[in-house]
């Protein structure tokens, strides 16, 4: 009954955003924002709540070996009944086909039949959970490759033959996936191991296969959301306001902790002539203030590039792979060489994001870059390393899990000035680089049209101008872990307030990021002093309401 609720839920908060017709990336972008919030939630109580939480990490991604006869006998029936329901509705889902207006010249309600439909697919996706967990990616598998067998067999593609269709083909691919990790690993290895992290490396597959055979349907929303022209007063006052604010937050951050300082005990600190209590809490406080300050930065103007480039004002850094495939690097040091040092972590993280930048471009490069097909492969190159990250903590002994969970959900413990250095490199090289290309910035996210005809090669404009995201992110991923909502929520706000030039994007766009980032690292800090919260999660918490009001702002806009 929970699921179910939670599952209609969040359907409802998913498709309340998106509005009709605006294609598949809107849709996708919004519940992939959701889940990003709601994943940041579940794992701070698998963070905090270690002991009373234990081996539902490995439920979470959806595990066969948890079953019992008795849940199963429950929940048969409850999945027949939505299988059947389906079945019937399926004339009135094909006439669907046809679009609202001719599906009411025939007689059938677009709204009412798609109410009817979500709320029995919501019904046997809670049957599922409440099973064995969220299996990842079947809904996907199944009925995608059910509609390419009926190329060859058109009766497929009828939803009262394409339903039981998918549903048996969903049973061969869970089927199968649990075959699969029993021949690699063993029985009792297989055993533990969830079977829905196959599933996603599957379907993650699956879609990256899709979105590089599909043709780009053009920009998914406008960018034209917060495109208003500002004054120059107006961008003066924004950056004196921001500036100014993020020197109050960092001087609170300071302040604020487990033990909380005065003024005076930083001058004295500044100057050598603090005592030792003052000393080892600003030595270990002021590395992770600065830490927090350079990579919001970090994220943020790599989101504005990313934003730019995709032509896609609700994209962000963690669209590309990349973040997905530093996580995979980091967390493989993490897990299997415990003691490894920062710059080792670091290095691995660069190495995935790299790797993983590589591919989708790779994949991605075909007519150019093409913004629709870009977002679709990184997210599907996303939950491909997710899923490895997730294989990666199962498979190793708990305490190391749990690192590599608070390292996934962005974290500033422990960090130090040296291991903060390759952010602020990252800055020093990209911001004047981006200043110099301001103007292919503000040309590339206009139309596929237009940069060419001044000049500007869109596909190798486009390569560049990433590359200095990936930097940008990887760095800041190395840093502090894995941070979302700051590269979607920063320069947006940057744009509300100072236009769409990028000129002036830019710099609002840091000191924004960097404030949200050591605002959030405070509350993280404080909150529950002396427990922590990553500041990953505060950001989510905090990013996925401003996120949905974007969504829901920019629904009527044509």
């Amino acid at each position: 009954g929970t699921a179910f609720v939670g599952g209609l839920l969040a359907a409802g908060i998913v498709l309340g955003l998106s509005r009709a017709g605006a294609g598949p990336i809107r849709l996708v972008l919004a519940g992939s924002a959701l889940t990003l919030a709601l994943s940041g939630l579940s794992q701070l109580l698998l963070i905090l709540r270690e002991q009373q939480t234990s081996g539902l990490y490995a439920w979470g991604n959806g595990s066969l070996g948890q079953i019992g006869m008795e849940t199963i006998d429950r929940m048969a029936p409850v999945a027949l009944i939505g299988l059947v329901g389906l079945v019937l509705l399926g004339k009135r889902l094909d006439i669907l086909a046809l679009g609202d207006d001719g599906a009411a010249v025939v007689g059938v309600s677009p709204r009412l039949t798609r109410g009817v439909a979500v709320v029995l697919a919501v019904l046997l996706a809670a049957v599922a959970v409440t099973v064995a967990g969220p299996v990842g990616f079947v809904g996907l598998c199944a009925p995608a490759v059910v509609r390419l067998a009926g190329n060859w067999a058109p009766v497929l593609l009828r939803h009262r033959v394409l339903i039981p269709a998918a549903s048996v083909a969903g049973m061969i691919v869970v089927l199968g996936a649990d075959i699969l990790l029993r021949a690699l690993f063993g029985a009792q290895a297989g055993t533990a191991v969830p079977t829905g992290i196959v599933t996603s490396l599957f379907g993650a597959l699956l879609l990256v296969v899709l979105a590089h055979r599909s043709r780009d349907a053009g920009s998914a929303d406008p960018t034209t959301a917060f495109a208003r022209l500002r004054s120059r007063r107006a961008y003066v006052v924004t950056l004196v306001v921001a500036g100014t604010a993020l020197a109050g937050a960092v001087v609170a951050a300071v302040l604020l902790g487990d033990t909380r300082l005065l003024l005076g005990d930083v001058g004295y600190w500044i100057t050598g002539r603090s005592g030792d209590l003052v000393s080892f809490v600003l030595d270990t406080r002021v590395p992770r203030v600065a830490a927090a300050l350079l990579a919001g930065a970090a994220l943020a103007v790599a989101g504005a590039v990313v934003q730019a480039v995709s032509r896609n004002p609700l994209a962000e850094p963690g669209i590309l792979g990349v973040v997905g495939g530093a996580g995979v690097g980091a967390v493989t040091v993490l897990t299997v060489v415990p003691l490894a040092g920062f710059w080792f972590i670091g290095g691995a993280a660069l190495a995935g994001a790299a790797a993983a930048a590589a591919l989708v471009f790779g994949l991605a490069a075909r007519r150019g870059l093409e913004q629709n097909r870009l977002v679709l492969i990184g997210i599907g190159v996303s939950a491909g390393t997710g899923a490895l990250v997730s294989l990666l903590i199962v498979l190793t002994d708990p305490h190391n899990g749990t690192k590599a969970l608070t390292w996934l959900s962005g974290s500033t413990y422990g960090r130090t000035l040296p291991e903060v250095v390759p952010v602020l490199a990252a800055l020093v090289v990209a911001l004047p680089l981006l200043a110099v290309l301001r103007r292919e910035l503000d040309l590339i996210g206009l139309d596929a049209d237009t940069p060419r005809l001044l000049g500007i090669r869109p596909g190798t404009t486009r390569l560049g101008l990433l590359t200095v995201a990936v930097v940008l992110t990887a760095t800041s991923v190395a840093a502090v872990g894995v941070i979302g909502f700051v590269g979607l929520v920063a320069p947006h706000a940057a744009r509300a307030l100072v236009g769409q030039r990028h000129a002036r994007v830019l710099p609002v766009s840091a000191l924004l990021g960097a404030l949200l980032v050591v605002v959030a690292d405070t509350i993280g800090r404080t909150v529950i002093a002396p427990g922590q919260i990553p500041v990953g999660i505060v950001t989510a918490v905090i990013g996925a309401p401003y996120f949905g009001w974007l969504l829901w702002r920019s629904k009527g806009e044509s």
